[in-house]
């Protein structure tokens, strides 16, 4: 069985911890290979060589930084279905999602071609008498990634591509859950002509993490993944005097007023509820329509169009809709809340818990759900489900919708579906979250604004992508300049000591 091992210097090397985790099929529930998990020595080793690496590419102008970032979006257009189809067999998703995965990174990539613009410092010149004051961008050092198992392309780059365009090296610590795409992601980097050791690929557990955590080199930390471990990594994290960037959990909320075009409302909230299996802190997880009769039109515009989707592995084609979930655990944990959901009084409108697929019966997969009249106490509305789950919470006005989002402990994405414009307007000043979508589901900004939630959803006081992923990584350096003054004597300059 193939073993993956960690990418250190520029190659790949086997562990030596003598730990392996295993990596299934989702589709399956099969364990395809093994994953080698890094002890506290291998993360120190791997950090310990970055550190060595990275004064000569911080030393490489912004532009050959830029240029070597250029090859490697090259290289991903040309791997592009390479890696959608490594992805989708370790994590599940569809072959569409998991191309847009990694669109979704390259897109990063691309801003960060442009590093020597965002690198950019400011100039005073004649702050004072014969004094000019500027300030320039340099970079930490070396600084760490931890990334998700739900975006194995995606958010490593939104890690990793800012750090090391502003000169920094990174050591990358992925989910064990699918490895195979950041490895991949590491060597087409080293084909493009990053320099070896400025991108370290340490496989591992929480061994690992901790490891990177209490590393005194490691400068900063990002951090995608559960707000329990976002919190972790960022107490530990700051207690150790590094900068940390930590994105956590989500319960997303889509307002449907009563003059919504409610087939527009309905489409969305099945592709934004449903896709990549609900496996998306950016996911749609509950419709709040405002009114009875919005809520009973809506109810009736949802239920035949979940009832049409194909849930198949990626193997399948092009019009599935979406995969299994990530491990039989996850599968566990979506079934229990759906139970909990029924118990509590919520009415499961779509019922799929018998949902079974012929020839995959052991994989992970979990039909769609619609709950219907589900309250805020209950425990699938209080809990990210992270499932194909879609709850429905019934509010009489526009203001008990709104203020279902702003009690919330979570904020990360919401959206309002309206023709309304003060509405839109009135919603978008006020609601207290860091994403926000009009008459867009999924409000996922673009690589050259930035990324990053609010309340239990985000810690730390930078986002990630845009300028703020060049903040994060750079610190700014100031500098006060004067020279002593020369005054034209006979054709010489004189020199006149400072004061």
């Amino acid at each position: 069985m193939e073993e993956l091992g960690h990418y250190i210097n520029g190659k790949r090397i086997a562990g030596a911890s003598g730990r392996l985790g295993d990596v299934y099929n989702p589709a399956t529930g099969e364990v395809e290979r093994k994953v080698a998990l890094a002890s506290t020595a291998e993360v120190d080793a791997a950090v310990a060589a970055a550190a060595k690496a990275q004064p000569a590419w911080a030393a490489t102008n912004p532009q050959r930084r830029g240029r070597v970032i250029m090859k490697f979006v090259q290289l991903l257009e040309r791997d592009m279905d390479k890696l959608a189809v490594a992805l989708s067999r370790e994590h599940g998703k569809t072959l569409p999602d998991a191309r847009g995965d990694v669109q979704r990174g390259l897109e990063v990539m691309e801003y960060c071609i442009g590093a020597p613009q965002m690198l950019k410092g400011e100039f005073t010149d004649n702050a004072g008498p014969g004094i000019d004051m500027y300030s320039m961008r340099q970079p930490l050092g070396v600084v760490a990634g931890i990334s998700p198992f739900n975006f194995p392309a995606m958010i490593p780059m939104w890690e990793f591509g800012p750090a090391i365009a502003s000169g920094n090296a990174m050591v990358l610590k992925p989910s064990e859950r699918d490895p195979s795409v950041p490895l991949m992601l590491a060597e087409l980097f080293s084909e493009a002509g990053l320099p070896d050791g400025i991108l370290q690929v340490v496989n591992g557990d929480k061994e690992a993490v901790d490891a990177l955590l209490d590393n005194e080199t490691i400068q900063a930390v990002g951090f995608v993944g559960s707000t329990p471990i976002a919190q972790y990594i960022y107490s530990r994290a700051t207690a150790n005097g590094k900068r940390a960037q930590c994105f956590g959990g989500a319960k997303n909320h889509m307002i449907i007023m009563p003059d919504a075009d409610m087939d527009q409302a309905a489409d969305a909230l099945v592709g934004a509820g449903f896709g990549a299996a609900g496996e998306r802190c950016m996911a749609i997880s509950v419709a709040v329509p405002v009114g009875e009769e919005t809520a009973d039109k809506l109810i009736e515009k949802l239920v035949p169009r979940i009832e049409k989707l194909k849930v198949a592995p990626y193997t399948a084609g092009d019009d599935v809709d979406y995969g299994p979930v990530i491990t039989a655990a996850a599968k566990e944990k979506i079934l229990g809340l759906i139970e909990s959901g029924v118990k509590q009084g919520a009415k499961l409108v779509v019922d799929n818990r018998d949902f079974t697929l012929q020839g995959y019966e052991n994989g992970y997969f979990v039909g769609p759900h619609l709950f219907d009249n589900v309250t805020p106490d209950m425990d699938i509305y209080k809990e990210e489900i992270f499932g194909p789950v879609l709850s429905t919470v019934r509010a009489e006005s526009y203001d008990e919708a709104v203020d279902l989002v702003m009690k919330n402990q979570y904020g990360n994405g919401t959206a309002i579906f309206t023709r309304d414009g003060d509405a839109a307007r009135d919603f978008a000043s006020r609601i207290n979250v860091g994403m926000v979508g009009i008459n867009v589901p999924i409000p996922v900004p673009l690589a050259y604004h930035t990324f990053g939630g609010w309340k239990k959803s985000g810690f730390g006081d930078l986002n990630q992508d845009g300028p703020d992923g060049f903040r994060f990584y750079t610190r700014t350096k100031t500098v006060t300049s004067r020279w002593p003054s020369g005054l034209k004597e006979g054709g010489e300059f004189h020199f006149k000591a400072m004061d």
